[in-house]
């Protein structure tokens, strides 16, 4: 991999680098004080054109035509972009997701509120069939008696319907229970998290299939039924996965892989001292037979360089590569840097390229990297956005695919 850009951080926006979206030119890059949009005309500098201060983190982001969702999880005073922080034992505080109309893309323009239970840690967009509404999967987690409006157990998602021609009038319409029997317990010994609701759901609304990365269970969803998900397939690693983070089908939907944020992103677990099945992926077949779906699981995979113990280093988020016939996926682990590898045999997924920015550079590292019409754009927690050429012996074929909208935890499937 080349790095041939990076945009720094700047004016409002100086906290941390989250995640990405995109749509035609544009890049939309999520940050706890806002967003900014990119213009990726010149796809190997891209320029900032706009500049949007709205703090709340995460501000996970996503966009589907007309309609922008940021996630806030961090409780404020009220639903607007002036708001400031309050804690979350306070009745009135308000976390959930913002919507915003960017049939302008230089003029986004914040039309509606939805507050939901726990906030909105993440969120995963799911079209209807028709493409008139969009349905939004919220995930959030860490429940307490103490909060009014984030009690325990909190084994649900929150789902909330969107009008595309209408996003104001975007409302909250259910709460599924997806963990009835109060999913995994945790074990405080390895760091493994309790389920309580999940960290990220990923929709491949083409096969009506959501997968579920749920703290302490992966999960498989049938959701022909946008508004009534179902769990089809449950999975539990109670010996090296300690926080399901995160997950990504290949592109005919026979594979999930699934993250594992051990130590949530602040600890260095590629070191000496973690074995190669931890703070890894987990890569999982889909297996269908006589009318059941079922997740098989296959192997790990963890980037083979060792770092040092200053340096955090984790699986994060990442996307596919669209080469066809093949399983490649680029992918952000922090400090750790960028990785691409292949997992077309997925009980032996290897390591095709790579970028480390070096120890020191970045405060935090790399929160996600993706791939978009023949470049890798990554959004650092501390220094900016990146742009990487990867080899064309890699992706070659790949930079011919166009893709008009990428939103990674809402996949699409591509030709290559």
């Amino acid at each position: 991999m080349t790095h041939l850009s990076n945009q720094p951080k700047n004016g409002a926006l100086m906290s941390t680098g989250s995640d990405i979206a995109f749509q035609g030119k544009y890049a939309y890059a999520g940050n706890y004080d806002g967003f900014t949009v990119y213009d990726l005309s010149d796809k190997e500098n891209p320029e900032q054109v706009v500049q949007v201060s709205c703090p709340g983190g995460q501000n996970d982001i996503s966009v589907y035509k007309d309609v922008l969702v940021l996630s806030t999880d961090y409780s404020r005073s009220d639903d607007s972009c002036e708001s400031t922080s309050m804690d979350a034992t306070e009745k009135e505080a308000w976390e959930g997701i913002k919507v915003w109309d960017i049939s302008n893309p230089l003029e986004p323009e914040y039309v509606q509120s939805v507050e939901t239970s726990c906030g909105s840690h993440t969120h995963t967009l799911a079209p209807s069939k028709n493409g008139r509404t969009v349905y939004a999967y919220v995930s959030s987690y860490s429940p307490s008696a103490a909060y009014p409006d984030c009690q325990p157990p909190h084994d649900s998602i929150s789902i909330v319907k969107i009008p595309v021609k209408d996003p104001a009038a975007a409302e909250l319409v259910a709460t599924p229970n997806l963990f009835p029997d109060g999913g995994y317990e945790g074990d405080r010994d390895r760091r493994a998290s309790t389920t309580s609701g999940c960290h990220d759901i990923t929709t491949y609304v083409k096969y009506d299939l959501a997968a579920g990365a749920c703290m302490g269970d992966g999960i498989l969803m049938d959701i022909k039924d946008r508004e009534r998900p179902r769990v089809i397939s449950q999975v539990r690693d109670t010996e090296n996965f300690a926080f399901w983070h995160s997950a990504t089908f290949n592109n005919d939907a026979t594979k999930v892989v699934f993250t594992d944020e051990l130590g949530g992103g602040g600890l260095a677990t590629c070191t000496e001292e973690f074995a190669p099945e931890l703070g890894a992926n987990g890569i999982y077949d889909i297996e269908r037979s006589r009318g059941t779906t079922e997740l098989e699981f296959a192997s790990y995979y963890k980037i083979p360089r060792l770092n040092t113990a200053a340096e955090n280093c984790v699986a994060h988020n990442g996307s596919l590569i669209p080469v066809k016939g093949k399983d490649l996926m680029v992918q952000s682990w922090y400090q750790g840097g960028v990785s691409v590898f292949d997992f077309t045999d997925s009980s032996n997924p290897r390591e095709v390229a790579w970028f480390d920015r070096g120890e020191g550079v970045s405060g935090g590292g790399t929160w996600s990297t993706y791939y978009y019409n023949g470049y890798a754009y990554s959004n650092d927690l501390s220094i900016g956005f990146d742009t990487f050429d990867i080899d064309d012996s890699i992706d070659g074929k790949a930079e011919r695919v166009k893709q008009r909208e990428l939103n990674p935890q809402m996949q699409m499937p591509f030709r290559g």
